[in-house]
Parts: C-alpha cells; sequence; structure tokens
C-alpha cells in the first residue's frame, strides 16, 4: 500500500487521562480502502474511533489524515478536515424529515452546491428517495443508517467512520447496507468501520484489525482473518498474540 490516507500511531485513549481504554493502537487506512476492525465487547473498537474523531480526549500518539496532524481537532472542525463520524446511535434527527436531515448536513455549503450534493445522496441511497418528505421517524432501522452515511458523505469527507453500522438490522437490511458501503468505496471514498457482524465485515472489506483489552491482536487481508483460528480464541476471551 502506498502512504497511508489516516495513519493512528500508538494512540491511548479514554474518557479519563488517568483511565485510558485504548492502549497505544496503531492502525491505518488507504485510499478508497474499506478497513474493519473487530473483537470483543469492551476491547476499545468504538473509543478508538471516537478519539480519532474527537469526541475521546487522546492522551498521548498521533493521529494524521493525508498527512496533516488531526490528532486534538475539535469535533465540529473535522468535516474540514475531510473526516466523517456515524455514530451507532443518534445518528438521525428523528423529528425532522429526510430532505430536512440532509439539509441540516449541507448547511455550510452553497445552495446550488448543497442541493447537488442531495440529488447525488438520493442517487447512492434509493431508498431514502420516496421518503424525502416523510419525517424520519418512519424510516426502518437499515434506512436511518443509510440516511446518516448520506448525510456524513455531504461534506464529501475523503474518509468516513462507522460504528457499528449493522447493530440491529434484519439480515437482508445489513446485506444491503453493506453493499452500499461497498459502492460507496468504489467511488474512492475510505471506510474505517467497527462493526460486531464480524463475518458479513470481513466479507466485503480490504484488511481487518482484531482489538482485545484496548490493544491491537491482529492485523492482515479480512480473508486471511476469516480463515484464522486465533481470532475465535480471542472472541472467546483467550487473548492472542500481537502482531
Amino acid at each position: 500500500m502506498n502512504t497511508p490516507l489516516l495513519e493512528v500511531e500508538k494512540v491511548v485513549a479514554g474518557y479519563r487521562p488517568d483511565l485510558p481504554i485504548v492502549h497505544g493502537i496503531s492502525l491505518n487506512v488507504g485510499e478508497a480502502e474499506m478497513v474493519t476492525i473487530i473483537g470483543p465487547n469492551g476491547a476499545g473498537k468504538s473509543t478508538l474511533i471516537k478519539a480519532i474523531a474527537g469526541v475521546v480526549p487522546i492522551s498521548s500518539g498521533r493521529v494524521a489524515l493525508g498527512g496533516r496532524d488531526i490528532t486534538r481537532l475539535p469535533t465540529h472542525t473535522m468535516a474540514a478536515a475531510s473526516i466523517a463520524y456515524v455514530p451507532q446511535t443518534a445518528n438521525v434527527f428523528t423529528t425532522l424529515t429526510i430532505n430536512e436531515n440532509l439539509l441540516v448536513g449541507a448547511s455550510s455549503l452553497p445552495k446550488a452546491e448543497a442541493q447537488r450534493r442531495i440529488e447525488l445522496g438520493y442517487e447512492n441511497f434509493p431508498a431514502l428517495k420516496d421518503y424525502r418528505h416523510k419525517k424520519a421517524r418512519v424510516l426502518s432501522g437499515g434506512q436511518r443508517q443509510m440516511l446518516a452515511v448520506a448525510r456524513a458523505l455531504l461534506t464529501e469527507p475523503r474518509l468516513i467512520m462507522l460504528d457499528e453500522p449493522s447493530a440491529g438490522l434484519s439480515p437482508l437490511m445489513v446485506s444491503e447496507v453493506f453493499q452500499r458501503l461497498k459502492a460507496l468505496v468504489e467511488t474512492g471514498v475510505a471506510i474505517l468501520m467497527v462493526e460486531q457482524n464480524a463475518k458479513a465485515a470481513l466479507a466485503i472489506s480490504h484488511r481487518t484489525y482484531v482489538f482485545a483489552e484496548g490493544r491491537n491482536r491482529i492485523d492482515g487481508p479480512s480473508k486471511s482473518i476469516a480463515e484464522d483460528p486465533e481470532v475465535a480464541s480471542i472472541y472467546l476471551g483467550a487473548g492472542g498474540r500481537k502482531r
């Protein structure tokens, strides 16, 4: 891989400086690459991407995007730095319509450009088009995830980070959401995704990192990770070798 788009180097992070959850994790994501983070509950997966997004404080280490240090950028400036973060829950405004949700995401853009990008969002996620004037609360879980991603893409980020995009979805909807994400990568967007549905995530991502107890344990091409018997032992709490 060429110079990574996202570089995370020995990051230590947590909600309290004296009680880190992430212990020196390093990873990278290339341009137009989908990278998955898996691991048992409490492994630090969500904490890491929240730290990258500026939601959780970083005690030490470095995060760079496109060679630019973004380690301690305020969360509200991340869009300007070409990075987007979609949390697992509360990721849409349920009292607003789908179109209003998208207008909020495009509020920093000139009106004509905002409308162009919103229409592109409907093209990328056609399941939303028929609902554009309905309140977001009527959407299914999968449709809400699509709306959250569509809104995040309005700023045309180089990297989008997703926290458990399949949470609470039916198998059919998981497949649809993941195929949409795969299609986005083909347009040039890089994705870093935390996911508990390891089988489905490994099937569509290029590379995978396996975390345990706030540390890197295994990483490599997703196909090889899917076939690695040590991954099962990590999920069962047996730990694993560090690479």
